[in-house]
Protein backbone atom coordinates (compact mmCIF):
# COMPACT_ATOMS: atom_id res chain seq x y z
CA UNK A 1 0.00 0.00 0.00
CA UNK A 2 2.44 2.55 1.05
CA UNK A 3 6.38 2.28 0.19
CA UNK A 4 9.36 4.52 1.23
CA UNK A 5 9.51 6.71 -2.27
CA UNK A 6 9.38 10.18 -2.55
CA UNK A 7 7.69 9.54 -5.90
CA UNK A 8 5.33 7.80 -3.80
CA UNK A 9 4.43 10.87 -2.08
CA UNK A 10 4.64 13.17 -5.05
CA UNK A 11 2.18 10.40 -6.83
CA UNK A 12 -0.55 10.63 -3.66
CA UNK A 13 -0.79 14.42 -3.43
CA UNK A 14 -1.54 14.42 -7.15
CA UNK A 15 -4.35 12.31 -6.20
CA UNK A 16 -5.31 14.12 -3.39
CA UNK A 17 -9.45 16.08 -4.22
CA UNK A 18 -7.93 18.07 -1.34
CA UNK A 19 -4.72 19.25 -2.32
CA UNK A 20 -5.30 22.80 -2.95
CA UNK A 21 -6.75 23.68 0.32
CA UNK A 22 -3.18 23.42 1.48
CA UNK A 23 -3.15 26.81 -0.13
CA UNK A 24 -5.52 28.37 1.67
CA UNK A 25 -3.31 28.50 4.63
CA UNK A 26 -0.48 30.80 5.61
CA UNK A 27 2.56 28.63 7.13
CA UNK A 28 5.77 30.00 9.42
CA UNK A 29 8.25 30.50 7.57
CA UNK A 30 11.66 28.35 8.33
CA UNK A 31 15.29 28.87 6.52
CA UNK A 32 13.21 31.03 3.74
CA UNK A 33 10.89 28.18 3.60
CA UNK A 34 7.12 27.66 4.80
CA UNK A 35 7.67 25.47 7.44
CA UNK A 36 5.84 21.99 7.71
CA UNK A 37 3.62 22.31 10.62
CA UNK A 38 2.45 19.18 12.57
CA UNK A 39 1.42 21.02 15.54
CA UNK A 40 -2.49 21.37 14.52
CA UNK A 41 -3.41 19.56 17.43
CA UNK A 42 -1.97 22.72 19.55
CA UNK A 43 -2.70 25.45 17.37
CA UNK A 44 -4.43 25.27 13.81
CA UNK A 45 -3.04 27.68 11.08
CA UNK A 46 -4.17 31.11 9.95
CA UNK A 47 -6.49 30.73 6.94
CA UNK A 48 -5.78 32.88 3.96
CA UNK A 49 -9.74 34.29 4.12
CA UNK A 50 -9.73 35.32 7.97
CA UNK A 51 -7.65 39.02 7.17
CA UNK A 52 -10.61 39.89 4.72
CA UNK A 53 -13.38 38.59 7.21
CA UNK A 54 -11.72 40.87 9.83
CA UNK A 55 -11.35 43.79 7.59
CA UNK A 56 -15.61 43.06 7.13
CA UNK A 57 -16.14 43.55 10.37
CA UNK A 58 -14.00 46.71 10.98
CA UNK A 59 -15.42 48.46 8.15
CA UNK A 60 -19.11 47.77 9.45
CA UNK A 61 -18.16 48.77 13.04
CA UNK A 62 -16.35 51.27 11.41
CA UNK A 63 -19.44 52.30 8.98
CA UNK A 64 -22.72 51.23 11.30
CA UNK A 65 -21.70 51.56 15.40
CA UNK A 66 -24.23 49.98 17.14
CA UNK A 67 -26.50 49.73 13.95
CA UNK A 68 -23.74 46.73 13.64
CA UNK A 69 -25.89 44.53 15.62
CA UNK A 70 -28.77 43.95 12.56
CA UNK A 71 -27.23 46.57 9.83
CA UNK A 72 -23.14 44.87 9.60
CA UNK A 73 -22.96 42.58 6.52
CA UNK A 74 -23.20 39.78 9.02
CA UNK A 75 -25.72 41.37 11.59
CA UNK A 76 -23.76 40.58 14.79
CA UNK A 77 -27.22 39.67 16.57
CA UNK A 78 -26.73 36.43 15.28
CA UNK A 79 -23.15 35.99 15.33
CA UNK A 80 -22.98 33.04 17.49
CA UNK A 81 -25.15 31.14 14.53
CA UNK A 82 -22.80 32.05 11.74
CA UNK A 83 -20.38 29.21 13.50
CA UNK A 84 -23.32 26.78 14.87
CA UNK A 85 -24.16 26.26 11.37
CA UNK A 86 -21.10 24.57 10.06
CA UNK A 87 -20.56 22.84 13.07
CA UNK A 88 -23.88 20.53 12.53
CA UNK A 89 -22.22 18.25 10.23
CA UNK A 90 -18.45 18.37 12.33
CA UNK A 91 -20.24 17.17 15.79
CA UNK A 92 -23.35 15.55 14.07
CA UNK A 93 -26.17 17.82 16.01
CA UNK A 94 -29.00 19.27 15.44
CA UNK A 95 -28.41 23.78 15.24
CA UNK A 96 -31.08 23.71 18.05
CA UNK A 97 -28.06 21.80 20.07
CA UNK A 98 -24.97 23.88 19.72
CA UNK A 99 -24.08 26.70 20.58
CA UNK A 100 -20.47 29.21 20.14
CA UNK A 101 -19.79 31.38 23.22
CA UNK A 102 -16.68 31.52 26.02
CA UNK A 103 -13.94 29.35 26.01
CA UNK A 104 -13.58 25.71 26.93
CA UNK A 105 -12.98 25.80 30.37
CA UNK A 106 -16.09 28.33 31.28
CA UNK A 107 -18.25 25.86 29.13
CA UNK A 108 -17.33 23.02 31.02
CA UNK A 109 -17.76 25.21 34.42
CA UNK A 110 -21.12 26.24 33.48
CA UNK A 111 -21.57 22.65 32.25
CA UNK A 112 -21.37 21.25 34.72
CA UNK A 113 -23.19 23.65 37.22
CA UNK A 114 -26.08 22.48 35.32
CA UNK A 115 -24.69 18.71 35.17
CA UNK A 116 -23.47 17.41 38.16
CA UNK A 117 -25.98 17.67 40.59
CA UNK A 118 -24.59 15.33 43.40
CA UNK A 119 -26.45 13.97 46.04
CA UNK A 120 -25.44 11.91 48.98
CA UNK A 121 -25.85 8.43 47.34
CA UNK A 122 -25.03 9.20 43.89
CA UNK A 123 -22.23 12.18 44.17
CA UNK A 124 -19.01 10.80 42.19
CA UNK A 125 -17.49 11.81 39.15
CA UNK A 126 -15.22 9.09 36.48
CA UNK A 127 -12.72 10.60 34.32
CA UNK A 128 -9.18 9.76 33.32
CA UNK A 129 -6.31 9.69 34.93
CA UNK A 130 -3.80 12.45 33.16
CA UNK A 131 -6.51 14.52 31.46
CA UNK A 132 -5.28 17.27 30.75
CA UNK A 133 -4.55 19.91 33.53
CA UNK A 134 -7.54 22.25 33.10
CA UNK A 135 -10.14 19.35 33.64
CA UNK A 136 -8.53 17.86 36.12
CA UNK A 137 -8.57 21.95 37.51
CA UNK A 138 -12.36 22.28 36.69
CA UNK A 139 -13.83 19.11 38.07
CA UNK A 140 -11.64 19.17 41.35
CA UNK A 141 -12.63 22.73 42.06
CA UNK A 142 -16.34 21.68 41.31
CA UNK A 143 -16.60 18.96 43.41
CA UNK A 144 -15.06 21.72 46.15
CA UNK A 145 -17.80 24.03 45.55
CA UNK A 146 -20.61 21.29 46.72
CA UNK A 147 -18.89 20.51 49.61
CA UNK A 148 -17.47 17.08 48.91
CA UNK A 149 -13.46 15.52 49.28
CA UNK A 150 -12.05 15.05 45.39
CA UNK A 151 -10.18 12.14 47.13
CA UNK A 152 -13.40 10.42 47.55
CA UNK A 153 -15.63 12.05 44.51
CA UNK A 154 -13.00 11.62 41.82
CA UNK A 155 -12.51 8.45 40.43
CA UNK A 156 -9.72 8.05 37.59
CA UNK A 157 -9.30 5.23 35.33
CA UNK A 158 -5.66 4.23 33.92
CA UNK A 159 -3.72 2.66 31.68
CA UNK A 160 -2.81 -1.08 33.75
CA UNK A 161 0.55 -1.29 35.09
CA UNK A 162 3.41 -1.26 31.70
CA UNK A 163 0.97 0.40 29.11
CA UNK A 164 -0.18 3.58 27.97
CA UNK A 165 -3.54 3.10 26.93
CA UNK A 166 -7.05 2.97 28.42
CA UNK A 167 -8.40 -0.12 28.13
CA UNK A 168 -12.44 -0.21 26.98
CA UNK A 169 -12.88 -2.85 29.90
CA UNK A 170 -11.77 -0.73 32.57
CA UNK A 171 -14.17 1.83 32.17
CA UNK A 172 -17.07 -0.28 31.95
CA UNK A 173 -15.36 -2.32 34.73
CA UNK A 174 -15.57 1.42 36.96
CA UNK A 175 -18.95 1.86 35.68
CA UNK A 176 -20.51 -1.48 36.79
CA UNK A 177 -18.76 -0.92 39.93
CA UNK A 178 -19.84 2.12 40.65
CA UNK A 179 -22.92 2.17 39.23
CA UNK A 180 -25.16 3.21 42.41
CA UNK A 181 -22.86 6.21 43.18
CA UNK A 182 -22.02 7.54 39.84
CA UNK A 183 -23.21 11.09 38.90
CA UNK A 184 -21.47 12.20 36.18
CA UNK A 185 -18.90 10.53 33.51
CA UNK A 186 -16.59 13.06 32.35
CA UNK A 187 -13.94 11.77 29.47
CA UNK A 188 -11.73 13.30 27.10
CA UNK A 189 -13.11 12.34 23.61
CA UNK A 190 -9.02 11.76 22.34
CA UNK A 191 -6.92 12.19 25.16
CA UNK A 192 -4.19 14.60 24.81
CA UNK A 193 -0.59 12.91 25.12
CA UNK A 194 -1.47 9.25 23.69
CA UNK A 195 -3.82 10.56 21.31
CA UNK A 196 -6.34 7.11 22.51
CA UNK A 197 -9.99 8.18 20.55
CA UNK A 198 -12.37 6.85 22.96
CA UNK A 199 -15.84 5.08 22.04
CA UNK A 200 -17.81 7.42 23.01
CA UNK A 201 -21.13 6.14 21.96
CA UNK A 202 -20.62 2.95 23.88
CA UNK A 203 -19.27 4.98 26.74
CA UNK A 204 -22.28 6.55 27.01
CA UNK A 205 -24.76 3.80 26.99
CA UNK A 206 -22.52 2.45 29.75
CA UNK A 207 -23.47 5.66 31.33
CA UNK A 208 -26.92 5.88 31.09
CA UNK A 209 -27.82 1.96 32.17
CA UNK A 210 -26.17 3.16 35.53
CA UNK A 211 -28.15 6.04 35.48
CA UNK A 212 -25.31 8.69 35.49
CA UNK A 213 -24.90 12.08 33.02
CA UNK A 214 -21.86 11.43 30.63
CA UNK A 215 -20.08 14.93 29.25
CA UNK A 216 -17.05 14.73 26.95
CA UNK A 217 -14.24 17.13 26.40
CA UNK A 218 -13.82 17.30 22.79
CA UNK A 219 -10.46 19.61 22.44
CA UNK A 220 -9.07 17.28 20.32
CA UNK A 221 -12.05 15.79 18.45
CA UNK A 222 -13.52 18.53 17.07
CA UNK A 223 -12.24 19.45 13.25
CA UNK A 224 -10.23 15.60 13.56
CA UNK A 225 -12.74 12.92 13.88
CA UNK A 226 -16.74 13.40 12.88
CA UNK A 227 -18.77 12.73 15.57
CA UNK A 228 -22.99 12.00 16.54
CA UNK A 229 -23.42 13.53 19.60
CA UNK A 230 -26.96 13.88 19.30
CA UNK A 231 -27.85 10.33 18.12
CA UNK A 232 -25.48 8.99 20.73
CA UNK A 233 -27.43 10.78 23.29
CA UNK A 234 -24.52 12.39 24.72
CA UNK A 235 -25.60 14.53 27.52
CA UNK A 236 -23.41 17.31 26.93
CA UNK A 237 -20.37 18.18 25.15
CA UNK A 238 -17.36 21.06 25.29
CA UNK A 239 -14.51 22.12 23.16
CA UNK A 240 -12.28 24.63 21.47
CA UNK A 241 -11.78 26.02 18.34
CA UNK A 242 -7.87 27.05 17.89
CA UNK A 243 -6.66 23.10 17.63
CA UNK A 244 -7.79 21.81 14.60
CA UNK A 245 -10.36 24.19 13.49
CA UNK A 246 -7.65 26.72 12.95
CA UNK A 247 -9.66 29.60 15.35
CA UNK A 248 -6.63 31.52 16.40
CA UNK A 249 -5.38 31.91 19.92
CA UNK A 250 -7.94 32.04 22.53
CA UNK A 251 -10.43 31.63 20.28
CA UNK A 252 -14.26 31.19 21.26
CA UNK A 253 -15.20 27.66 22.38
CA UNK A 254 -18.54 25.71 21.94
CA UNK A 255 -20.93 23.75 23.21
CA UNK A 256 -23.08 20.64 22.74
CA UNK A 257 -26.69 20.37 24.98
CA UNK A 258 -28.86 17.30 23.52
CA UNK A 259 -32.21 18.79 22.60
CA UNK A 260 -33.97 16.44 25.53
CA UNK A 261 -31.84 18.89 28.13
CA UNK A 262 -31.83 22.09 26.02
CA UNK A 263 -35.48 21.86 25.21
CA UNK A 264 -35.85 21.99 29.02
CA UNK A 265 -35.99 25.76 30.07
CA UNK A 266 -36.63 24.46 33.80
CA UNK A 267 -32.74 22.50 33.92
CA UNK A 268 -30.84 25.04 36.09
CA UNK A 269 -27.90 27.08 34.55
CA UNK A 270 -26.56 30.24 35.21
CA UNK A 271 -28.22 32.98 33.43
CA UNK A 272 -27.12 36.13 31.20
CA UNK A 273 -29.12 38.14 28.59
CA UNK A 274 -28.03 36.65 25.83
CA UNK A 275 -29.36 33.33 26.54
CA UNK A 276 -32.68 35.19 27.62
CA UNK A 277 -35.69 34.58 25.02
CA UNK A 278 -34.98 36.71 22.08
CA UNK A 279 -38.84 37.95 21.95
CA UNK A 280 -38.70 39.67 25.05
CA UNK A 281 -35.06 40.25 25.57
CA UNK A 282 -35.34 43.89 25.01
CA UNK A 283 -38.32 44.33 27.27
CA UNK A 284 -35.45 44.69 30.50
CA UNK A 285 -37.68 43.08 32.42
CA UNK A 286 -37.02 40.75 35.82
CA UNK A 287 -37.13 36.97 35.38
CA UNK A 288 -34.40 34.93 33.02
CA UNK A 289 -36.66 32.72 30.48
CA UNK A 290 -33.77 31.24 28.69
CA UNK A 291 -34.35 30.07 24.87
CA UNK A 292 -35.36 26.08 24.41
CA UNK A 293 -31.99 25.07 22.89
CA UNK A 294 -28.20 25.33 23.37
CA UNK A 295 -28.14 28.86 23.27
CA UNK A 296 -30.27 29.43 26.54
CA UNK A 297 -26.76 28.71 27.91
CA UNK A 298 -25.20 32.06 26.59
CA UNK A 299 -24.29 34.56 28.85
CA UNK A 300 -22.82 37.19 27.25
CA UNK A 301 -22.85 38.99 24.07
CA UNK A 302 -21.49 36.89 20.67
CA UNK A 303 -17.79 37.87 20.34
CA UNK A 304 -17.44 39.31 17.05
CA UNK A 305 -14.02 39.74 16.62
CA UNK A 306 -12.86 36.47 19.00
CA UNK A 307 -15.82 34.28 16.43
CA UNK A 308 -14.82 36.00 13.28
CA UNK A 309 -11.10 33.72 12.35
CA UNK A 310 -13.47 30.81 13.53
CA UNK A 311 -16.09 31.56 10.53
CA UNK A 312 -13.84 32.41 8.02
CA UNK A 313 -12.11 28.83 9.01
CA UNK A 314 -15.50 26.93 9.08
CA UNK A 315 -16.11 28.15 5.51
CA UNK A 316 -13.36 25.41 4.22
CA UNK A 317 -14.71 22.65 6.14
CA UNK A 318 -18.00 22.83 4.76
CA UNK A 319 -16.56 23.29 1.30
CA UNK A 320 -14.19 20.02 2.26
CA UNK A 321 -16.87 17.84 4.31
CA UNK A 322 -16.04 15.91 7.31
CA UNK A 323 -16.24 12.62 5.75
CA UNK A 324 -13.11 13.57 2.93
CA UNK A 325 -11.19 15.24 5.67
CA UNK A 326 -11.26 12.23 7.92
CA UNK A 327 -10.53 9.77 5.03
CA UNK A 328 -7.52 11.57 4.34
CA UNK A 329 -6.66 11.78 8.06
CA UNK A 330 -6.47 8.36 8.18
CA UNK A 331 -3.89 7.77 5.51
CA UNK A 332 -1.73 10.32 6.05
CA UNK A 333 -1.48 8.70 9.43
CA UNK A 334 -1.40 5.58 8.38
CA UNK A 335 1.56 6.79 6.32
CA UNK A 336 3.28 8.02 8.88
CA UNK A 337 3.13 5.31 10.97
CA UNK A 338 4.37 2.91 7.86
CA UNK A 339 7.49 5.40 7.46
CA UNK A 340 8.47 5.89 11.00
CA UNK A 341 8.90 1.87 11.62
CA UNK A 342 11.69 2.14 9.20
CA UNK A 343 13.33 4.44 11.25
CA UNK A 344 16.29 2.48 12.73
CA UNK A 345 18.89 5.72 13.97
CA UNK A 346 16.70 6.38 16.81
CA UNK A 347 14.95 4.82 19.58
CA UNK A 348 10.94 5.06 20.65
CA UNK A 349 7.52 3.89 20.40
CA UNK A 350 4.26 4.98 18.88
CA UNK A 351 1.75 5.27 22.03
CA UNK A 352 -1.18 5.91 19.98
CA UNK A 353 -3.36 3.26 19.19
CA UNK A 354 -2.17 1.16 16.27
CA UNK A 355 -5.69 0.85 15.10
CA UNK A 356 -6.82 3.80 13.51
CA UNK A 357 -10.20 3.90 13.86
CA UNK A 358 -8.72 4.19 17.77
CA UNK A 359 -6.96 7.59 17.03
CA UNK A 360 -7.18 10.78 15.48
CA UNK A 361 -4.47 12.84 13.49
CA UNK A 362 -1.91 12.21 16.17
CA UNK A 363 1.02 9.93 16.65
CA UNK A 364 2.36 10.18 19.92
CA UNK A 365 6.21 9.16 20.04
CA UNK A 366 7.59 8.26 23.27
CA UNK A 367 11.59 8.82 23.62
CA UNK A 368 13.06 6.93 26.79
CA UNK A 369 16.40 9.37 26.16
CA UNK A 370 17.55 12.58 23.80
CA UNK A 371 14.10 13.42 23.57
CA UNK A 372 13.87 17.00 23.94
CA UNK A 373 16.85 17.29 21.58
CA UNK A 374 15.72 15.20 18.90
CA UNK A 375 12.88 17.61 18.73
CA UNK A 376 15.07 20.74 18.72
CA UNK A 377 16.80 19.55 15.86
CA UNK A 378 13.38 18.52 14.09
CA UNK A 379 12.67 22.33 14.48
CA UNK A 380 16.08 23.50 13.29
CA UNK A 381 15.10 21.58 10.22
CA UNK A 382 12.24 23.22 9.85
CA UNK A 383 9.44 21.18 11.53
CA UNK A 384 7.41 22.21 13.58
CA UNK A 385 5.71 19.60 16.45
CA UNK A 386 4.89 19.41 20.01
CA UNK A 387 6.76 18.11 23.20
CA UNK A 388 5.34 17.27 26.32
CA UNK A 389 6.94 16.14 29.18
CA UNK A 390 8.38 13.64 30.33
CA UNK A 391 9.01 12.24 26.95
CA UNK A 392 6.23 12.44 24.04
CA UNK A 393 6.70 14.01 20.50
CA UNK A 394 3.15 14.61 19.14
CA UNK A 395 2.96 14.48 15.54
CA UNK A 396 -0.33 15.83 13.94
CA UNK A 397 -0.50 15.84 9.70
CA UNK A 398 -4.08 17.89 9.80
CA UNK A 399 -5.98 16.71 6.25
CA UNK A 400 -7.23 20.27 5.68
CA UNK A 401 -3.45 22.15 5.39
CA UNK A 402 -0.52 19.04 4.97
CA UNK A 403 0.26 16.86 2.63
CA UNK A 404 1.79 13.05 1.88
CA UNK A 405 4.74 15.57 0.98
CA UNK A 406 4.89 16.97 3.95
CA UNK A 407 4.90 13.46 6.00
CA UNK A 408 7.70 12.23 3.65
CA UNK A 409 10.14 15.18 4.57
CA UNK A 410 9.54 14.93 8.39
CA UNK A 411 10.73 11.06 7.74
CA UNK A 412 14.06 11.86 5.70
CA UNK A 413 15.06 14.51 8.00
CA UNK A 414 13.77 12.31 11.33
CA UNK A 415 15.60 9.52 9.63
CA UNK A 416 19.38 11.32 9.28
CA UNK A 417 19.12 12.95 12.49
CA UNK A 418 22.33 11.56 14.42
Amino acid sequence: MFDLSRAFAEEQDQKDTLKNYKNQFYFPQRNGKDAIYFCGNSLGLQARNVQQAVMQELEDWQQCAVEGYWGARNPWLYYQQYCSRPMMEIVGASQEELTVMNTLTVNLHLMMMSFYKPTKERFKILMEAGAFPSDQYAVETQVKLHGLDPATAIIEVAPREGEFLIREEDIFQIIDQESSSLALILLGGINYYTGQLFNMQSITKAAHRAGAVVGFDLAHVVGNVPVKLHDWEVDFAVWCSYKYLNGGPGAVGGAFIHERHARDRNRPRLGGWWGNEETIRFKMEKGFEPKDRAEGWQISTAQVFNMVALKASLELFESAGMAALRDKSIQLTNYLEFLLKHIENIKFEIITPKNCKERGAQLSLLFHDRGKEIQQKMTEAGIIVDWREPGVIRISPAPLYNSYGDVFHFYEIIANIA
